[in-house]
């Protein structure tokens, strides 16, 4: 086992922290008109939680079937979140402001 592998975890959990925060930012400004967003997204923002959910305990599972250790199959799981968290706020930060 690596022994730097639960600070790279506590790196990435920062990092997708960080990323959520952004996105719920800009998600709570699209719903007050401040922040331009697609008609749909308070259906998608409920709609991909299940889909990050079950891809991250695949990952994990995965992982752990593999032999690989816990730091690795957790790091799997957190990649499979990141993911999500990262092409959404690509995405909504590409969109900007509504008055602009």
């Amino acid at each position: 086992m690596d022994p730097l592998s639960f600070m790279r975890i506590g790196f990435e959990a920062a990092r997708i922290g960080f990323e959520a925060q952004a996105v719920i930012s800009m998600r709570v400004a699209g719903l007050m008109g401040l922040w331009d967003v697609s008609p749909l997204e308070s259906f998608q923002m409920v709609q991909e939680k299940p889909v990050a959910v079950v891809a991250a305990a695949e990952a994990a599972a995965f992982a752990l079937l593999r032999g690989q250790t816990a730091d690795r199959a957790i790091s799997a799981s957190m990649t499979q979140i990141g993911n999500h968290t990262s092409a959404n706020m690509t995405r909504l930060s590409r969109r900007g402001p509504s008055w602009l």
